[in-house]
């Protein structure tokens, strides 16, 4: 490997740790945070529809952005966006503002994110081809999601316990003081290699030009499409079961109080992570195709999500939870190989906003139809009913394997990125 691609690993997960950390320091008590602003679970879970919701809206335009403007721009405005919402969020708690508030400050939210799902991938790809990479894919993302998991765990770990010392509102001080941090992190060290903006036409005819250039090679290709189709699914059901997790676990532990229980479920997530990273190469021995990893991930985390609604008991719940988490940790660096495999570079950040954007949907129809299945009857009744959402992804997966793509077979993979 040469030391350009080093380099360039180094600094996607750095930015990686940085910029997931600073996220994670509310995810083990968001939703709480939002019922203690005076919410019930189906507004709660609508508010994160809403952040959903924005994302769905935002992620092909900040795509474009990232293939026009520039991948490290896009980065830079989605730091800078989410430090703004945070900020929003927390006056927002402190005045216990109006559900409709909370709506408009989730939608920003998610913007903030759009400007991250498609232009960091799409950066680390275009910049490993252009510094001569020879390795496989998976390895990298593997890295950086053991990276990820890493900094998940620390944060979402302090922000429970930090909660419950202080009070709710402080886990987000830090995120914003953590993404003040980032933004300069990002300004210094991230240079778009192996990728040129394409500046000085139109805005909208360049919009329109991505856009139409990114469902040929996107939407289009059929093993990507089904993909995609699958995506709302386990996005929209996985958000919801995530963030679900932190209530329904406080109430099978039986303290409503004991915050640094409900950042148990983040961390058991974060900790699914970094295994799942590093039994990839485990895992590349044992299938021949990705396909097939999405497959076995499909099955076994909807068996784990009907479980975890079926019991009673707070320590089988855990051991569930580990192997939900484990099932999509370990198939998530397999499914961005085989999708950046299908890509062309100029078109890479849209069409991976474009399959962004089909998970947030899910989540948008999700989130909001499960709370409320909560507050009728139970968080365990909304799991049972997460898992028969979620087992309809499967088929989609069974037609992407029909299709043979190249970048399908594990054995392949021994090329430039």
């Amino acid at each position: 490997m040469t030391e350009a691609a080093r380099k360039v690993q180094r600094t996607y997960l750095f930015l990686t740790l940085l910029s997931t950390l600073s996220a994670s320091f509310i995810w083990g008590v968001n939703t709480l945070f939002l019922l203690d602003a005076g919410l019930n679970n189906a507004q709660a879970f609508g508010a994160n529809a809403a952040f959903t919701a924005g994302q769905v809206i935002f992620e092909v335009p900040t795509g474009v952005v990232a293939d026009t403007v520039g991948r490290r721009a896009s980065f830079l405005l989605g730091a800078a966006t989410l430090l703004v919402s945070t900020l929003l969020y927390l006056f927002m708690w402190s005045v216990d503002a109006p559900f409709l508030g909370w709506i408009f400050s989730s939608v920003l939210i998610g913007l903030g994110f759009t400007f991250f799902s498609g232009a960091v991938e799409a950066w680390l790809v275009d910049a490993l081809n252009a510094s001569g990479f020879t390795g496989d894919l998976e390895s990298v993302f593997a890295r950086g999601q053991t990276t990820m998991g890493v900094a998940m765990l620390t944060g979402s770990v302090a922000g429970g316990f930090i909660a419950q010392a202080t009070s709710l509102g402080v886990p987000y001080v830090l995120r914003a003081v953590m993404l003040g941090i980032t933004f300069g992190a990002a300004f210094f060290l991230m240079h778009d290699l192996g990728f040129t903006p394409r500046r000085g036409g139109r805005p909208l005819g360049e919009m329109k030009r991505i856009v139409s250039a990114s469902i040929d090679g996107g939407w289009r290709k059929p093993p990507i499409r089904w993909l995609m189709l699958a995506a709302p699914f386990t996005g929209g059901v996985g958000v919801y079961a995530f963030y679900a997790l932190q209530p329904y676990l406080l109430e099978l532990y039986g303290d409503p109080d004991a915050y640094g229980v409900a950042g148990l479920a983040a961390a058991i997530v974060a900790s699914a992570q970094i295994v799942g990273g590093l039994i990839v190469p485990f895992v590349r021995r044992m299938f021949r195709r990705r396909t097939d990893v999405l497959i076995v991930s499909g099955v076994v985390s909807t068996l784990a999500l009907l479980a975890i609604g079926l019991t009673s008991s707070f320590w089988v719940a855990i051991v569930l939870l580990v192997i939900w988490a484990l099932s999509f940790s370990a198939a998530l660096p397999m499914r961005q190989a085989y999708v950046n495999g299908l890509i062309e570079s100029d078109q890479r950040a849209t069409v991976l906003s474009f399959d962004a954007l089909m998970s947030s949907a899910g989540g948008v129809a999700a989130q909001p139809a499960l709370g409320r299945v909560a507050d009728v009857w139970s968080y365990s009744a909304s799991y049972v009913v997460s898992s028969a959402i979620q087992v309809v992804a499967v088929p989609f997966f069974l037609l992407a394997r029909r299709e043979k793509a190249p970048s399908d077979p594990i054995e392949h993979e021994e090329q430039p990125a």
